[in-house]
């Protein structure tokens, strides 16, 4: 019964397991992806390749792997590891999960902060100028 159990929560990704995916090169797994996607990974599959490796290499040798490639497309092989993306100021981490694929890296690192704004000081309005006398 648990054996059921745990392939009823097999993680699928368009009908198809994911471990399946990983077996795929990055040209057959563009098949199973959305259009846009999909003609990026297309036109682009030898920097996808390449930016796979690496992230396979850096990762079996437990080292950070640091990109500023935010329009990289997330792949299958992808899934699992931890890359830290820049946002234009610094590095942000990123947790790739099994429904971030053929989504970009950009989409989970913001570019803007949240703008917090604080008290008023003195001075700040006119109010404020004519108490400090």
């Amino acid at each position: 019964m648990t054996e059921e159990i745990v392939k009823s929560k097999e993680i699928l990704y368009r009908g198809k397991p994911l471990e399946e995916l990983k077996k795929l090169s990055i040209r057959e797994v563009a098949s199973y992806l959305p259009s846009r996607s999909r003609r990026s990974v297309l036109r682009n599959f030898d920097s996808i390749e390449k930016f796979v490796q690496r992230c396979e290499r850096a990762y079996a040798e437990k080292k950070r792997i640091r990109t500023h490639l935010r329009d990289m497309v997330i792949t299958p092989k992808l899934v699992g590891m931890t890359i830290f993306v820049h946002n234009g100021k610094s590095f942000q981490e990123v947790n790739i999960l099994p429904q971030m694929i053929g989504h970009r890296l950009g989409e989970f690192v913001l570019t803007r902060a949240r703008v917090v704004h604080g008290e008023a000081g003195i001075g700040a309005t006119k109010s404020s100028k004519a108490q400090k006398k």
